[in-house]
């Protein structure tokens, strides 16, 4: 439904006006006078009798980030909108989003902006809201996302390819559009302009819509979105790309921390593991206590020395690259969203692991860094540290061919190196077309194994079907692992929610795990057990165990491929264990001793059951003419005396920064209690002196809470106030 006196139509109707506009764009020298092009752009659009308006969204589709569904004409009136229609697969999607975040940085709802997601699904999986919701909290979208499941809009607008930004005015009215990534120069220049030229006008309303952050309601989780996994063979570590929480996990085999390095929040840093960061790693590949990291949105590859305890970075300038071809050294090569790493061997007879391949997703290519002086095929020697193209033309496209540059990969996310005869080759996950590939270490020719169909353009041509080659089906795998023993491939099928495997001699494709259902259950066997997007995968224990990275259901699953049996890897933190990320231990901050003289006031019993979070306000009065102690340690902490197990993955103490923005506390009660009474101890411990700071003072206070657990649901409890007068 379009606004009243207005006409409904496709983008085509901006396409002859704002060609002129960036024809003329390109001439303009001075930022004055691209500002005055686009202002008389505005309005030359303006005077049209009739506006350009977007159609109103669809009644009954389902909001993310909102209080409610919104309306064009209602709620989004006296605004300035950017629509993004996107689909969370697509790497150029991707993309896109810190162009977003940075607009949304600058402008605000108040100033008169909102940035809308219009997600449009390329797969039939991509249309289920459970798994939108999980790539927004994945990509940490914050604006409102509308789920138009049937692409509606897409259609009405003739939207041709993801993603679309079109820039609406506070009428509704279409102003411009901008295809593909790219364009955050134009994207700044046309929004502030429109704000401005709006506003000027009094068509800008200072109303604000109502948001509520999907990843609020969510309970902390010892993983968040893991997008790889990978075996030390030599101790029978993992290491664990913890995707959601920005950092990579090092594990015992039985699920204690040893390291955990980064997060909880994205950054890009090298230094120690206390001061490093990464943002959304996926790919990981260790070898004699070095780990290499697929750095993806950071456009990074970085390295992990476990003996020096320090993060360097090997490859990639920490912004996107558009180089298609490489032959730099790798800290000075700019690389584009790599996905996955795996250790490989130069064109030499002896074993050596002088090779890292890249699954480079955001170039559609496969990528080498030389970790030492070798060749590959079809190159001269190179270097120790080059980093460039092996494989894959830059075209997003399903094209195989005997010549490495001339073959075309779609958005690669998965490796995996059968370095023996007679196979001798990579194993490509290649997402977007849902094809396994490989590509010879001889010569470099990519061939097809399983999925897609046979016309390279076709991307479209996914499924779920057991066969053989192409009568195999698969949908958007992410992820490969070669099974040396029984000369199998593994695939992570991910939207299919399923394990596959593949006979490369037959080029038969099987489901070994998963009902394809999205959901957690774990049966006594494999084909009763369920996934959520598995995103990696990898071989333990001398063939037995397959490790998968189950990444929407926030787990490690670890499959027995001798007993067929499944179960879940327990990520626990450990006394001894380096943790930098977002579960820090206790005992790594050094919290005061209670006074003997710190009262102790018992609260009144308070009923809970698993899953529920409790919130305890603190309330604290300073007595008159005091202030907290600048740069002195005020905290607060939790303990449980033998219900240690109540705070396990959730922060147990925080700092008090503001007497008059005092923090409340929230403790979630754990699904599996082992006991059902327990008393927490919430210790303050505040420090506070004379205004004229010629007098200081620590004081404490505990606050007992008795806690009874029970099954049955009680109702919503009120934060529960801790006052005291000091």
């Amino acid at each position: 439904m379009a606004a009243p006196g207005a006409r409904s139509c496709s983008l085509s109707g901006l396409l002859p006006a704002q060609t002129s506009l960036e024809y003329a764009l390109l001439d303009a020298v001075t930022q004055q006078e691209k500002d005055s092009l686009v202002h008389q752009y505005l309005q030359k659009v303006d005077s049209w009798k009739q506006d350009l308006s977007v159609p109103e969204f669809p009644e009954g589709l389902e909001w993310l980030n909102t209080e409610g569904p919104i309306s064009v004409y209602k709620d989004l009136c006296g605004k300035v909108v950017v629509l993004d229609f996107f689909t969370y697969c697509c790497i150029n999607c991707i993309h896109l989003l810190p162009d977003l975040h940075a607009l949304e940085h600058t402008y605000s709802d108040k100033d008169g902006l909102l940035v809308v997601g219009v997600h449009s699904a390329k797969f039939p999986n991509e249309k289920v809201l459970d798994n939108i919701k999980s790539a927004v909290l994945r990509y940490n979208i914050t604006h409102p996302v509308v789920n138009d499941a049937d692409a509606s809009l897409w259609q009405e607008l003739e939207v041709s390819c993801w993603p679309t930004l079109v820039i609406l005015g506070p009428r509704g009215n279409m102003l411009f559009s901008l295809m593909g990534e790219g364009h955050k120069d134009k994207l700044f220049l046309y929004t502030s302009i429109a704000l401005k030229y709006y506003k000027d006008k009094g068509q800008i309303r200072e109303k604000t819509i109502g948001i509520k952050l999907y990843k609020d309601s969510l309970p902390p989780s010892p993983l968040l979105f893991p997008g790889k996994v990978t075996v030390d063979h030599v101790t029978d570590r993992l290491v664990i790309a913890d995707t959601g929480h920005h950092r990579i996990v090092v594990v015992w085999k039985n699920g204690q921390i040893q390291y955990s390095i980064g997060g909880p929040h994205p950054g890009r840093k090298d230094g120690t593991f206390s001061e490093s960061t990464f943002n959304s790693p996926q790919g990981v590949a260790i070898l004699n206590n070095i780990i290499y990291v697929a750095d993806t949105e950071n456009h990074l590859i970085r390295k992990i020395d476990l003996e020096t305890k320090a993060v360097s970075t090997v490859a990639g300038i920490g912004i996107q690259g558009t180089d298609k071809e490489g032959g730099a050294r790798g800290d000075q090569q700019p690389i584009s969203s790599p996905w996955d790493v795996v250790f490989g061997t130069s064109a030499s007879e002896v074993q050596r692991n002088d090779i890292l391949w890249i699954a480079m997703a955001g170039t559609h290519q496969i990528w080498a860094l030389l970790l030492d002086c070798g060749t590959l095929p079809k190159k001269k020697e190179l270097k120790k540290g080059t980093c460039l193209r092996f494989a894959g033309s830059g075209n997003e496209e399903n094209r195989n061919n005997a010549y490495p540059h001339k073959a075309g990969f779609a958005q690669p996310s998965g490796l995996s190196v059968a370095s023996e005869e007679p196979w001798s080759c990579l194993f490509v996950a290649d997402s977007e077309s849902s094809t396994v590939r490989t590509v010879s270490l001889r010569d470099g020719a990519v061939r097809h194994l399983v999925g897609g169909e046979r016309d390279p353009t076709n991307l479209f041509a996914f499924g779920d079907v057991d066969g053989v080659g192409i009568n195999g089906k698969l949908q958007h795998p992410l992820g490969v692992t070669w099974d040396k023993k029984r000369s199998l491939l593994y695939v992570a099928d991910s939207y299919n929610h399923k394990i596959k495997v593949v006979d490369p001699k037959t080029k038969n494709c099987l489901t070994l795990a998963g009902t394809g259902d999205a959901s957690n259950v774990i049966s006594s066997n494999f084909t009763e057990s369920t996934f959520n997007e598995p995103g990696g995968l990898c071989i333990g224990e001398n063939g037995r165990l397959l490790y998968v990275a189950d990444t929407n259901n926030h787990q490690i699953k670890v499959m027995d491929l001798e007993t067929k049996t499944i179960s879940v890897l327990p990520v626990i933190s450990s006394e001894n264990a380096v943790v930098d990320g977002p579960f820090p231990l206790d005992k790594q901050k050094t919290l005061p001793k209670l006074p003997k003289s710190a009262p102790n006031i018992s609260l009144s019993p308070v009923t809970a059951s698993p899953g529920q979070t409790l919130q305890f306000k603190l309330k604290l009065d300073l007595p008159s003419g005091t202030k907290l102690t600048e740069g002195a340690p005020s905290c607060w902490s939790l303990t449980a005396e033998g219900n240690e197990w109540l705070f396990q993955g959730q922060a147990s103490s925080g700092e008090i920064e503001s007497i008059f923005n005092q923090p409340t506390i929230s403790l979630q009660i754990p699904d599996d209690c082992l006991s059902l009474k327990a008393v927490v101890s919430i210790r303050v411990f505040l420090y506070y002196c004379s205004a004229d700071s010629s007098a200081c003072m620590m004081k404490g206070i505990v606050f007992s809470q008795p806690l009874q657990i029970t099954d049955t649901l009680p109702a919503t409890t009120a934060p529960v106030e801790l006052r005291y007068v000091f």
